[in-house]
């Protein structure tokens, strides 16, 4: 889910460079009529399961009689600059954390709005097998102090708890490093970082051989379709909110980071829609489609799994997309009506 904490972190100098080019660009010409009006442009970013839900959001806005154009594939800064360009009309990629930097820089004409709730904030942190948990009374990431308890997650005979970690580079590495100094974790935890799919596949690997596995994991993500809360496996506690010091950090604390009771020590993500607001002011029955349509956590984890099982292509995310809103016929239907008021 994308701003979100596992993201690697864009740099914002190139959207200093790309917002010289905006005031010599033409806008496109636009229709005046929400009753008639012009192909809806979006774009998104490469993560796959982005473009599921553009889908959905487009086969809404068909049936509300827009049409719509191919939605391109774009860097997230490309696409903050595009809406406010009025190159692009909307996108789905406008996440609670990481990416008001992006719609800041872009929106210095006050062409961006954030709208919706596409997706409803999922939970990051610490996964440990259930069976582990349960057996040694684990419930926090601070009991891996004692050398006894790491010992038990250690893969390579190191004497430390391997962490199942991030790719190197993406934010959440950096807040794993700062976790394991801050909880006093240096001398028992160490996080392995690489590829992290990769990662996930060793971890599933020792699960299925019955060993104890340790991995960050953020939701939505196929991996909570495999290994499923509180059934294969549950999140540990952190002793306090600790965060590394940044702009979309900085003001977070234990009630942005607790969770059905639980500090999890991350914030949970969910997922906006960024739109540009000519289009939102022309077109009321788009903005409220944006503002009612929702994909639950759990459904985009399926959906994500569905795409590492090799469910990828155009075709196959378009079929995604159309067995999605089947499965979800009754409430589709209220949201068109709900559009349909404006």
């Amino acid at each position: 889910m994308p701003g979100i904490l596992y993201r690697p972190l864009f740099s914002l100098s190139l959207l200093s460079a790309m917002l010289g080019l905006i005031a010599c660009q033409p806008n496109p010409e636009t229709s005046s009529e929400s009753t008639n009006p012009l192909p809806v442009r979006s774009a998104h970013g490469s993560w796959v399961e982005e473009s599921f839900q553009t889908a959905v959001v487009n086969i809404g806005l068909q049936q509300l009689g827009y049409s719509i154009d191919t939605p391109k594939e774009l860097d997230y800064a490309a696409i903050y600059l595009s809406i406010a360009n009025q190159d692009i009309d909307y996108s789905v990629v406008y996440y609670d954390v990481g990416y008001e930097a992006f719609f800041e820089a872009a929106n210095r004409n006050n062409q961006l709005e954030g709208i919706g709730k596409l997706v409803p904030p999922g939970t990051q942190g610490y996964q440990i097998d259930k069976k582990t948990a349960d057996e040694y009374g684990i419930t926090t990431i601070e009991q891996l102090k004692d050398p006894k308890i790491a010992s038990l997650f250690d893969s390579d005979g190191d004497g430390k708890a391997d962490l199942a970690g991030c790719n190197p580079g993406w934010a959440c590495g950096a807040v794993i490093d700062h976790h394991i100094e801050a909880y006093g974790l240096a001398n028992t935890v160490e996080q392995n970082q690489g590829n992290y799919t990769a990662l996930l596949a060793d971890t599933i690997a020792r699960y299925k051989e019955g060993k104890p596995i340790l991995y960050y994991g953020y939701n939505p993500h196929w991996i909570f379709a495999v290994l499923k809360p509180n059934e294969d496996v549950i999140s540990l506690q952190v002793p306090f909110t600790s965060l590394p010091e940044s702009e979309d950090m900085a003001d977070l604390t234990a009630e942005d980071t607790t969770f059905e009771g639980k500090n999890l020590g991350w914030p949970g993500v969910g997922q906006k829609f960024v739109v540009n607001r000519e289009f939102l002011a022309k077109n009321p029955i788009a903005q409220r489609w944006f503002e009612v349509v929702t994909i639950p956590v759990a459904d985009m984890n399926e959906v994500s799994f569905a795409i590492q099982e090799g469910a990828n292509t155009p075709d196959d995310i378009n079929r995604l997309a159309q067995e999605w809103v089947s499965e979800n016929q009754a409430q589709f239907d209220t949201w068109l009506a709900e559009a349909k008021e404006e």
